[in-house]
């Protein structure tokens, strides 16, 4: 056996009545890729987030290389030898790329106080070069790039200085395929150098492949640590909600006959350097599966449809002819959307679970043109707890929540609006199993009510599962389409992919 590198000893955290953590102790080894899998809201990112200086824990020791370290806050984690890649997005707003490598380090440039702007910029290109991201530059603000640009910004701010420790709270659901393969280089680079990686992901294939060994928290508690060699993926789902779980998520019908009224069409919808005569009709009762690679512009296809994306050219119509321009108007008109990013688009972090689900809906809620605090916080406790969210209460910030959960909020926002028209963009993203059959279910339901779901994913097995109708897109345009059908392979919308 590897020498142990970190070793966690009863590690113990709680969030007002919630036992995120409870007495966890833990060995990581040097040349290690170390997996955390759990439900949502099982303790995985509280852990590494009380090792990385996100949180202190409540008590508890780890021991790095034989000396305890306690970060403060992230940045002096990084000095104490860990770093973490968060789920979400993890730069700032307003700075440079630069900026966002070296924030909390910038005294590595400055000397007599005065900051040399132009060292950091030139060391931040170089690291970008080294890493094969050089269309990236250093001195554009960060604003200026995609989600999962800002993510190949992250793997760089956390793994340009060596950590003894990375941790990788499931990044990948925000990455395509090359930014996949760079990160898995990082990841196996850090293990091949005699550090760690502590990887947590819900992908558990991708956790088996990745990994050496897996760690399984159950409600806070250490369950079990397995070989990676030694498992499937049935034996992890057990170890994860203590009991057998059937893989039948997806709908079993074919061949059912689709309504042939239109309730949503897209005629040549354009967004300048994201998608070109993008053509959609949405029936009745009909899930549309949208897919490709990451930088396809599925994503931004929602956004359009939506009215979020200002440079639109093109029309969205619904089948009473009013035309979808603006956020207000698709609201107003029975459409809700899910961002793929949960925390920038999706909600309001800095605020509870009830205003969140209630925001959309505050008009109905409204008796006699006054808003009931009671209504509120009813309207709220009744869609959270439909979708199982794990919370204190609905007065809870969002910002405690795990991916998860806030997702679960997400979604619990628009069933309670109770929209006709649904566009879900990576609605599984950093979902756990169980709640992943739970989403499914749900959408099956709402097809079989007439609601009518465009659901965007990267994930084939999702679309070929759920989905009446598949088009995949690539270089903005769509590449194909496809009926569904039990002949159906993933081959089939690989081959458009590409």
């Amino acid at each position: 056996m590897s020498e142990v590198l970190l070793h966690a000893e009863k590690i113990d955290k709680n969030f007002s009545a919630t036992h995120a953590i409870d007495h966890v102790t833990l060995d990581f080894y040097k040349g290690e890729i170390h997996a955390l899998i759990g439900e949502n809201g099982s303790g995985k990112s509280t852990f590494t987030s009380c090792l990385t200086g996100i949180y202190h824990k409540d008590t508890g020791t780890f021991t790095l290389n034989g000396k305890e370290i306690n970060a403060k806050n992230q940045v002096d984690g990084n000095y104490q030898g860990v770093a973490i890649i968060v789920q979400e997005i993890g730069t700032l707003s307003g700075l440079t790329v630069a900026e966002n490598i070296f924030l909390g380090k910038e005294n590595e440039f400055t000397k007599l106080h005065v900051k040399n702007t132009k060292a950091m910029n030139k060391k931040a290109q170089e690291l970008l070069n080294s890493y094969g991201f050089d269309y990236i530059k250093a001195t554009d603000i960060i604003d200026k790039y995609n989600f999962e640009d800002r993510k190949l910004i992250e793997i760089v701010k956390a793994t340009h200085f060596k950590p003894q420790v990375l941790v990788v709270d499931e990044t990948t659901t925000a990455l395509g395929e090359k930014g996949r393969k760079e990160l898995f280089n990082v990841m196996r680079q850090t293990r091949d150098d005699g550090r760690c990686v502590i990887f947590i992901s819900h992908d558990l294939d991708e956790v088996i492949e990745q990994s050496d060994n897996i760690s399984v928290l159950r409600d806070g508690v250490l369950i079990d640590t397995v070989k990676s060699s030694d498992v499937s993926t049935d034996d992890l789902k057990k170890l994860m909600v203590g009991r057998e779980m059937s893989n039948n998520y997806y709908r079993t019908d074919y061949g059912e006959e689709i309504s042939s009224e239109v309730v949503l069409k897209a005629q040549n919808v354009t967004v300048p350097g994201e998608i070109k005569d993008f053509n959609l009709e949405l029936h009745k009762g009909e899930i549309i599966g949208i897919g490709g690679l990451s930088e396809c512009g599925m994503h931004e296809v929602g956004k359009a449809l939506f009215g979020a994306s200002y440079d639109r050219e093109g029309k969205v119509l619904l089948a009473n002819g009013n035309e979808i321009n603006d956020i207000k108007t698709a609201i107003d008109n029975s459409i809700a959307y899910a961002s793929k990013d949960r925390d920038n688009e999706s909600l309001v972090i800095n605020d509870t679970i009830q205003d969140n689900i209630c925001l959309p809906s505050l008009e109905d809620l409204k008796r006699n043109h006054i808003l009931h605090a009671k209504d509120e916080k009813a309207f709220a406790e009744k869609f959270a707890k439909q979708m199982s969210t794990k919370m204190e209460g609905v007065h809870q910030f969002m910002s405690a929540l795990s991916g998860g959960n806030k997702q679960k909020v997400v979604l619990a926002r628009w069933i309670g609006k109770d929209s006709d028209i649904i566009i879900l963009d990576s609605p599984t993203r950093g979902i756990d199993v169980k709640v992943k059959a739970d989403i499914y279910q749900m959408m099956d339901t709402m097809r079989k009510n007439g609601k009518s779901i465009i659901m965007i994913s990267e994930e084939i097995a999702e679309l070929l599962g759920m989905a009446d109708r598949i088009i995949i897109m690539k270089d903005g345009i769509t590449n194909g389409e496809f009926k569904r059908s039990e002949d159906l392979k993933d081959t089939d919308l690989i081959a458009k992919m590409v």
